[in-house]
């Protein structure tokens, strides 16, 4: 008996390796973002763009907060080229990424979007920075 899982055969691995590496030029992950900033690497901007208060609340150690709506192509041009930005929001139930990674690649800027936003930052067991923690 056929599963419902190969209902629809997978695809080729040629074209699911095309797919998924496709996939990781778009994005990165909680993980690999908190072993980023451990280790010191200085080729990424992090950027909450959810609202400031949010982001007063509690963001990642690092990040700087940049809602969607204010990146402008004077705003952005404040950050030095060669940079990486990686944008989240408060995680899969929210946009605000998508958003954001949408406005960054029409000003042609290189991003990618850190899946999971706070929620699968808090998931993984890292912590958040609060102004007065």
């Amino acid at each position: 008996m056929k599963s419902l899982i190969n209902e629809i055969a997978p695809a080729p691995s040629h074209i699911a390796r095309a797919h998924f590496d496709a996939m990781l030029g778009f994005e990165t992950d909680c993980w690999d973002t908190h072993a980023s900033l451990a280790a010191g690497a200085d080729d990424f901007i992090l950027v909450d763009v959810r609202s400031p208060a949010l982001f007063q609340s509690g963001h990642i150690a690092g990040a700087i907060n940049i809602p969607h709506g204010k990146m402008t192509e004077r705003r952005m041009g404040e950050y030095p080229d060669g940079k990486t930005f990686v944008v989240y929001c408060a995680g899969p139930h929210c946009n605000g990424a998508n958003k954001a990674a949408c406005r960054l690649a029409a000003l042609g800027l290189p991003v990618k979007l850190m899946i999971g936003g706070i929620t699968g930052w808090l998931d993984e067991g890292f912590n958040l920075e609060t102004p007065n923690a």
